[in-house]
């Protein structure tokens, strides 16, 4: 045998063990003993971080099962979120049934411990008010009527039930996640039925109150129910004020002068997209505030009321709306406003880009209008 292949063997010889020895000492690491600490049942945590884990509600609150009363104090709530998922209503792309959850995905980066905002050193979720997610209402795609009939009785079950916190309200208040825009008529008839007529702020690009005879009612009474008529039937049957807004108005009507005349009488006065380029934030709140005045408020947000650019998920774009900072803005500055319900809808996950830039924006406008309501506790 050559000087050389035994100088190698040699040298094989002493290299082996050592990286046998490292090997099995990385494997210690790769593959720890269960005597070991760090591994132990006390180490593991699956709490911690756990924002994109287990059920999705809104924000990681949690969940009750509103539709079931329960007086026991776990069963209580303040404020409830509340999933529409119906879309059978729309006279443009359908979709806003997936809405609820788009939403809630929108908001899982939430946490309530770790809410606190940069603006005011608040936290909404650590606040007197216990807010919890009451899931999706089962709502039939067979038959609107029926299905607002669904959402309706949800609304009456959900504030029907005792307040977890009646020093500051007897009447547990519902945020909904929509769903088209026409869920909106059974919660305004369910608010009136806990706190009689209210002013509107309605967000919206378009004026939505336009008569059933124009939209829809042509072809049946059925089809005169939509997202465009729904503030038209709310004012005939007495659920809302004549002291009423819409903001961010800019798409187009349908008749010359019938349909802005026809939205004064219905007890509306308006706040163009453009207006705020000229008015200001401020100049928005004021009016905003000026005109629903110390009324008892609901406010409807569609996240049309949005340009394009922030918020394409949704079934009826309108070039030209308000950015989401802008939206934020007006919204956290109606401070003050007696808010016994809200919602945001027109949500159509589907339309949105890689980004979801509409599902966020519109968890955190939900945000934003759940902190109005704590910051303003409302008695019957």
């Amino acid at each position: 045998m050559s000087s050389t292949i035994i100088l190698a063997l040699c040298i094989s010889a002493q290299i082996v063990p050592v990286l046998s020895h490292r090997n099995d000492h990385a494997a210690t690491h790769l593959m720890p003993h269960r005597h070991q600490t760090f591994m132990s049942d006390d180490f593991i945590d699956v709490t911690t971080d756990s924002e994109f884990f287990g059920l999705t509600t809104f924000a990681n609150l949690p969940y009750v099962n509103c539709f079931r009363p329960d007086d026991s104090e776990a069963g209580k709530y303040d404020i409830a979120i509340l999933g529409a998922p119906f879309d059978t209503s729309v006279t443009g792309r359908p979709g806003a049934r997936f809405g609820p959850a788009g939403i809630r995905r929108g908001s899982q980066r939430i946490a309530p411990g770790d809410a606190w905002n940069i603006y005011t050193g608040e936290n909404t979720f650590m606040s007197w008010a216990k807010i919890v997610d009451c899931g999706d209402v089962r709502m039939t795609f067979l038959d609107n009527r029926i299905a607002l009939k669904q959402l309706e009785k949800a609304h009456e079950i959900i504030s029907g039930q005792p307040s977890s916190t009646p020093a500051k309200g007897h009447i547990p208040r519902i945020v909904v996640l929509g769903g088209d825009h026409t869920t909106t008529l059974a919660a305004l008839r369910s608010t009136f039925d806990r706190f009689g007529a209210v002013s509107v702020i309605h967000f919206d690009s378009h004026l939505d109150t336009w008569d059933p005879k124009v939209l829809g009612g042509d072809l049946s009474t059925y089809a005169g129910v939509n997202h465009g008529t729904f503030l038209h039937i709310a004012h005939e049957e007495g659920l809302i004020l004549n002291s009423s807004i819409h903001a961010a108005v800019r798409a187009p009507v349908m008749r010359e002068k019938d349909d802005l005349s026809n939205d004064h009488r219905c007890g509306f006065s308006i706040i163009t997209a453009r207006d705020i380029d000229l008015m200001g934030s401020r100049g928005v709140i004021d009016a905003l505030k000026k005109r629903v005045g110390n009324n008892k408020v609901y406010i409807s947000l569609d996240i049309d009321s949005l340009d394009p650019a922030f918020a394409p998920a949704t079934g009826t774009s309108e070039p030209g709306g308000w950015s989401t900072r802008e939206m934020l803005t007006v919204i956290d500055g109606l401070k003050g406003l007696q808010v016994v319900g809200a919602d945001v809808v027109e949500v159509a996950p589907i339309y949105d880009n890689p980004g979801e830039t509409t599902v966020l924006a519109a968890a955190e406008i939900v945000q934003s209008l759940l902190t109005l309501m704590v910051q303003m506790p409302i008695d019957s």
